[in-house]
């Protein structure tokens, strides 16, 4: 018997009802790693429970973190919570049925058959990754998606709605309403369908905190609908509240299966056993691969074209949760793992070059699907193109292996919402445990609120140096912009925010090229 068969028999997780297996046996841990994390696996399994229970997860907001809940609304533990998940899944049902048999129907009378989600991170990528994983033929809505503030970006997606904006349903998703990209959204799809001699009232659902700047405005402007978003919610693993639910409802995917696969998942993962427990044994690799520093990065490579988000979505999950510069008791440890990926076998012509043959610096996470779906003979005798993706994904993870490049693998029988829900649930809880193992808070995210407040800090900038480019009345450096707008300090964000205000048109700002960008003038037109 071969010693990686034993190796691989040895360590393989097989979950039979679950669909799910995990094998770990190509990373090169010592025999005796799984039994040395065993009594700080059992401590990180006491903080779960604590946080499922409703213990203070976020110290620095003193808010629980209750989005298992959300697949098991009886955990929460008070009875008003339970009532507001259960609550917002069955309004959820009901929109979705009012939309599909025509009830709720655009303003024209006809039914809505396009679905544009406005949000950003987490309200964003969630739903992506729903609609690439589960779209089909003939589904009732089509997705389409404002995330991000970039008016090309957002010109691109209403032209290709078109003459279809009339029959288009708005969902605007922001637990404050005042992120300032989501908010430009909804601003830039309003002006869209006002143009159109539309209202986007009459077309538009909120997903939002009670109280909020988008729930006041879309009260005071008598929007169709709104849903709660909660505190206990953060952003990244949101995908299981009206966040993720509401669009995967409305584009008529399995809502059930998708619940059902993360709660299974939840129930799994709970187990206290670590060799029993595929969160424990993903998160221990993790560890044991980055020394519990995250010295190497994490490469996810799902070999199916519905999965290819995958990467895109555990990016934010990943590297939000657990890139902090300070752990629980305050000492600066800069933790964090990188991920990237894309998917097979489209990458074995892109970047597993280096993976097998430059900087040893990763670990692989290769996804497999067993079930093919449709299939082409391609070659006889009967091999078919879901042959080629099996033998390139097993050609590739051996090919890493024979050159001292470590990966694990984790297969499902197929992609449908429930085996979605499983595999977002799995990374969410490996998450928390890697987390607890290391000792940092996964629930905060300071580093996107510094770079929020130094945004706005740029656009007040910028309205200091209109100002003072009109005040003056001629052209002006940089260097004498920034002084006129009581920031001598920052001429480089001076330069750089004229140069872009008079590189388009109809902003008001001319500039005229110097020698260099010291002498480059800029003035009011």
């Amino acid at each position: 018997m071969s010693e990686l068969w034993s190796r691989y028999q040895e360590y393989l997780y097989r979950n039979e009802p679950l669909g799910l297996s995990l094998d770990i046996s190509r990373m090169a841990f010592p025999a005796d790693f799984l039994d040395r994390m065993r009594d700080d696996f059992a401590a990180a399994h006491r903080f779960m429970q604590a946080l499922e229970a409703g213990a203070v997860a976020n110290p620095d907001e003193q808010r629980q973190v209750g989005h298992y809940w959300l697949r098991t609304p009886e955990l929460a533990p008070e009875a008003g919570q339970r009532l507001e998940i259960e609550t917002t899944v069955t309004a959820i049902r009901n929109l979705a049925h009012r939309v599909h048999s025509g009830e709720l129907a655009a303003p024209g009378g006809g039914r809505f058959r396009n679905l544009l989600l406005v949000g950003i991170g987490g309200s964003a990528l969630g739903p992506q990754f729903l609609a690439d994983a589960l779209g089909f033929a003939g589904q009732p809505l089509r997705p389409y998606f404002l995330d991000n503030t970039d008016p090309d970006g957002i010109a691109r997606v209403f032209d290709e709605i078109g003459s279809g904006l009339s029959e288009t349903l708005t969902v605007v998703a922001s637990k404050s309403g005042g992120t300032k990209e989501t908010r430009n959204g909804m601003l830039e799809a309003e002006a869209r369908y006002r143009a159109a001699g539309l209202d986007l009232a009459e077309h538009a659902l909120a997903i939002t905190g009670a109280g909020s700047q988008l729930d006041q405005y879309a009260e005071s402007h008598g929007w169709i609908g709104r849903l709660p978003m909660w505190d206990w919610v953060g952003g990244r693993t949101s995908v299981f509240s009206a966040v993720g639910l509401l669009p995967l409802a409305l584009l008529g995917y399995d809502l059930d299966g998708f619940l059902r696969g993360g709660r299974e998942m939840d129930a799994a993962t709970r187990e206290a056993e670590l060799r029993r427990n595929p969160a424990a044994l993903l998160a221990l690799m993790w560890h044991y691969a980055g020394g519990g520093r995250g010295d190497k990065d994490m490469v996810v490579l799902p070999y199916k074209d519905r999965l290819g988000l995958f990467a895109k979505y555990l990016q934010q999950l990943v590297m939000e949760s657990l890139g902090k510069e300070l752990d629980l008791e305050g000492r600066k440890v800069n933790q964090g793992i990188v991920v990237y990926g894309n998917k097979g076998s489209t990458d074995q012509h892109a970047y597993v070059q280096q993976l097998r043959e430059g900087a040893n610096n990763f670990f692989v996470t290769f996804i497999e699907v067993l079930e093919d779906g449709a299939n082409l003979v391609v070659e006889e005798p009967a091999i078919t193109t879901g042959d080629y993706l099996q033998g390139f994904l097993q050609g590739t993870r051996s090919a890493l292996a024979d050159n001292g490049r470590e990966s694990l693998t984790i297969t499902i029988d197929r992609v449908d919402a429930a085996s979605v829900g499983g595999l977002i649930a799995l990374f969410d809880r490996a998450v928390g445990y890697y987390a607890a193992l290391i000792g940092i808070n996964a629930y905060h995210q300071p580093g996107v609120e510094a770079g929020k407040k130094a945004a706005q800090e740029v656009i007040a900038l910028q309205i200091q140096l209109v100002d003072a480019l009109r005040t003056a009345g001629e052209p002006l450096t940089a260097a004498d912009a920034a002084t006129r707008a009581e920031a001598p300090e920052r001429i480089e964000a001076a330069y750089r925010i004229l140069r872009h205000l008079a590189a388009n048109p109809g902003r008001g700002i001319l500039r005229e090229a110097g020698a260099g960008p010291a002498e480059d003038r800029f003035q009011a037109d």
